[in-house]
Order: C-alpha cells, then sequence, then structure tokens
C-alpha cells in the first residue's frame, strides 16, 4: 500500500514537471518573435548559457561572472545582444547574484509564475524569446522602488562604458 502511494506521488510529480517543461517549450516556440527550438540555441548559446536560459538553470551565488562587478556600463542578454540592464541600477544585496533595482526597458522583459521546486516565484524572462534570466523579488532597496531583479550572470554580457 505504501509503494502504491508513493509510485503514484512521483508519477504526478514527473508529470507536473513535465507538463510544465512542455508548456515552456510551446510558449518559446509560438508568440515569442526570436524564439528557436532548443538545438538552435544549443548551437548559439555556450553551455553554461544554455542551462541558465533554456534549461531554467541557476548559477551558485557569490561564484558568477558578475556578481561583483560595478564597473560602468551595461547588461545585455547572451541570447539576442539586447540591453535588458544598466549598471546604475545594480546594487549589492549581498545575496550572490547581479541584482538589479529595475530593467533598461521594460517592454523587453516578461514577469512569469514559477512554481518550480515546491515554491511560487517571479520568473523574469526575454520577452522577445521566452528564455530565462532569473528571479524578481520584492525585497529590494525600498528607496529605489522596493524590487530586486536578481538575474544570473550566464544570462547576460556586461558591456564596459566610459
Amino acid at each position: 500500500m505504501k509503494k502504491s502511494i508513493l509510485s503514484i506521488m512521483l508519477l504526478g510529480i514527473v508529470t507536473l514537471l513535465s507538463c510544465q517543461n512542455i508548456n515552456a517549450q510551446n510558449d518559446k516556440k509560438g508568440k515569442r518573435p526570436m524564439a528557436k527550438t532548443d538545438a538552435e540555441w544549443k548551437k548559439i548559446l555556450t553551455p553554461n548559457q544554455y542551462y541558465i536560459m533554456v534549461e531554467r538553470g541557476t548559477e551558485p551565488p557569490f561564484h558568477n561572472e558578475y556578481d561583483e562587478n560595478f564597473e560602468k556600463g551595461y547588461y545585455k542578454s547572451a541570447a539576442t545582444g539586447e540591453i535588458l540592464f544598466r549598471s546604475e541600477d545594480k546594487f549589492d544585496s549581498g545575496t550572490g547574484w547581479p541584482s538589479f533595482v529595475k530593467p533598461a526597458d521594460m517592454s523587453k522583459i516578461e514577469i512569469v509564475k514559477d512554481n518550480s521546486y515546491g515554491m511560487s516565484r517571479d520568473e523574469v524572462i526575454e520577452k522577445s524569446t521566452g528564455l530565462h534570466l532569473g528571479h524578481v523579488f520584492d525585497d529590494g532597496p525600498v528607496n529605489r522602488g522596493g524590487k530586486r531583479y536578481c538575474m544570473n550572470s550566464g544570462a547576460l554580457i556586461f558591456v564596459k562604458t566610459k
């Protein structure tokens, strides 16, 4: 009896995760003007970028390229080259990931519900592709809007300016 219940629970979890992945795949191929198949992204992105953006992975905190980068410049999408964040909106959140108070242009991103891993979070995706960038939380600096756009360095490319 216990084995049957456990088997049913595991089957339910696998089904749920599969459905989430299928919905994400369909979303990427549907209404997104710059969407590509996973195979096409695999040819364009580095393995780390693919893991983060396509497989919706997360890089380790404090061990990523841009957590401690406070040079003047902007951060563009590793997939499309679109400018997503600016250095003047970056702050040290102490979380180990690059954090911003706002995107450079809200029309370039989209916030979608992420119910993976038993949590409910707001995922930040690139609007034109549907690819994962990170998450947004309501624990940012109050005097700067209260948001923390917690991004993965692997989804971004920094361009230094003068």
